[in-house]
């Protein structure tokens, strides 16, 4: 059974990590999601919403292929080996993402030269979306429904009234 691990923060998912996502899963039999608890970046919502959320979003492929979402704590490499993930699932939208994870990539085969890193390209659409920048439009009072599920915009819309 060939596995992949994609990890992320997805704080919260948008429209290209759920594209990735449904990608990913032409390539494996079984994909992990691993929502990563990362207190650097601050998350806004908590490790546990962020699980739910990726639940909710990733239900619509299960069926292309086996999808577990759970939360990921710690090296990366040591929870790929946890799952069993022969394969890490990444997405690239821009140079200065091709720069960090190549970094990464280099690290990750040094510690575990038996786990592939595979890079998808960003959708153009997709491009210039970044979890960051739809907090920031939707604290502003912008329409975000453009770079996110319809049920990930009202998550986000009721967390910043709650935080507000």
């Amino acid at each position: 059974m060939k596995i992949g691990l994609y990890p992320g923060t997805f704080d919260p998912a948008t429209n290209g990590h759920i594209d990735i996502l449904g990608r990913a899963v032409k390539l494996v039999d079984k994909l992990v999601v691993g929502v990563a608890r990362n207190a650097s970046k601050k998350p806004l919502f908590s490790l546990e919403e962020r699980v739910e959320m990726m639940r909710t979003e990733a239900a619509q492929f299960q069926g292309a292929a086996e999808i577990e979402v759970r939360p990921m704590t710690g090296l990366l490499i040591g929870f790929a080996e946890e799952v069993g993930a022969q394969v890490i699932i990444r997405g690239l939208r821009a140079v200065s993402d091709f720069e960090y994870e190549f970094q990464m990539t280099g690290m990750n085969q040094r510690l575990n030269a038996d786990i592939e890193t595979v890079f998808f390209m960003a959708d153009p659409r997709h491009q210039a979306i970044a979890s960051r920048l739809i907090k920031e439009i939707a604290r502003l009072g912008g329409d975000i429904t453009p770079f996110v599920s319809p049920y990930i915009a009202r998550q986000l819309m009721e967390k910043i009234d709650k935080n507000a």
